[in-house]
């Protein structure tokens, strides 16, 4: 294998914060960041809230995570919610909770010792401000919290952090068909890095920029599809790749340095991957995915997610459906990896409840 083709990727923490929560968005390959506004979108995009035609909903997501290792105390927990103050501005709020199961601990004697449950958790609260009629903009505000070992010299990490949103969207004619096209960004958990112990030189969280867009055309009174895109990027260092050479020393590539602040490692992000230009290409990750709703009251979904093989390799797609019921909609999620059957990913599935709060709401209320 060449150095080209060697794995680099920067350490991080809590990358519990980019697993994607709600079954929806997960039925379509992890696409979200342009698709229409729903009772999750706080992950996403929070910007999409301004244009949701309910006034208010919560979401609440559970996954089973890593079952394909045969473990099964490890799930995420996602709740998620806003509210509109006026037609132009939105409150939200979302608790994402992660539980990697029970560890049993041995003390001295190599008996029992206490059982311990490691587990990361994140609460953000966001404003959501419509700037003009196709425009809207979030700013989100999070505590993330990692508690992953009882030691003396191992305490519980927290960060802070803030997402920034916006989101576009415009009806159209094409031809004699209504539609409609939409355009997303989201930077996300720009924040402080998080350390364990004193002595520990802090890491970087997942700071991630997401831009994407979706187009839905109604085909006729009842059949609506859509087609939605995501382009995904780590903001964050790569590190440096050293590679023994056959003078018996070591060659080193790349110009990435861990050791810096927030803001420098988003913009050294852009050029510091020790394959050039190429290899920040391949730190961009791909979804796509589409949807075919019935009278907006069931949909069938499915998406393929795409990652280079030297940033992850993941590689999967997706499928799932939906169904909602006036106030209430339940969305399901499967997961299908495309490299590898024993993938832990391998049979992910989300379960996703959404409540709306209109008093009056219509089954014609979109997904």
């Amino acid at each position: 294998m060449s150095w080209q083709e060697k794995t680099t990727h920067c350490c991080l923490r809590v990358v519990f914060l980019t697993i994607a929560p709600d079954s929806r968005s997960a039925a379509m390959g992890d696409v979200g960041v342009a698709t229409k506004p729903d009772a999750s979108s706080q992950f996403w995009n929070a910007a999409k809230y301004n244009f949701s035609e309910s006034e208010g909903g919560v979401g609440i997501s559970y996954s089973p995570w890593l079952k394909n290792l045969n473990i099964d105390d490890i799930n995420l927990i996602y709740v998620s919610g806003y509210k509109k103050i006026d037609s132009r501005q939105t409150v939200s709020g979302a608790i994402r909770y992660f539980s990697l199961g029970d560890i049993q601990f041995r003390d001295e004697a190599g008996g029992e010792g206490i059982t311990y449950n490691p587990h990361e958790y994140a609460i953000n609260v966001g404003y959501g401000l419509k700037l003009s009629d196709n425009f809207s903009g979030s700013l989100s505000f999070k505590f993330i919290r990692s508690d992953l070992a009882r030691d003396d010299n191992f305490k519980p990490g927290n960060a802070y952090a803030f997402d920034l949103g916006g989101y576009y969207q415009k009806d159209i004619q094409l031809q004699d068909k209504n539609a409609q096209m939409a355009f997303g960004l989201n930077l996300s958990n720009m924040g402080t890095k998080i350390s364990y112990s004193e002595s520990q030189e802090p890491d970087f969280i997942p700071t991630s920029l997401r831009v994407g867009g979706r187009f839905d055309v109604e085909m006729d009174e009842y059949n609506t599809l859509g087609f939605a895109l995501d382009l995904n990027k780590l903001l964050v260092p790569t590190p440096p790749l050293t590679v023994d050479n056959d003078t018996g020393g070591v060659d080193i590539y790349g110009n990435g340095n861990n050791k810096i602040s927030v803001v420098e490692g988003m913009v050294q992000s852009f050029y510091d991957a020790p394959g050039g230009f190429k290899e920040e290409m391949h730190e961009i990750t791909y979804s796509v995915g589409a949807e075919y709703s019935y009278r907006n009251q069931f949909a069938v979904r499915t998406g393929y997610f795409y990652e280079h093989a030297t940033k992850g390799n993941r590689k999967y797609m997706t499928f799932g459906v939906g169904i909602r019921l006036n106030v209430l909609g339940i969305d399901f999620s499967y997961l299908v990896p495309t490299y590898d059957s024993n993938s832990p990913l391998a049979n992910t599935v989300r379960f996703t409840l959404n409540f709306y709060f209109d008093q009056y709401a219509s089954t014609n209320t979109r997904f």
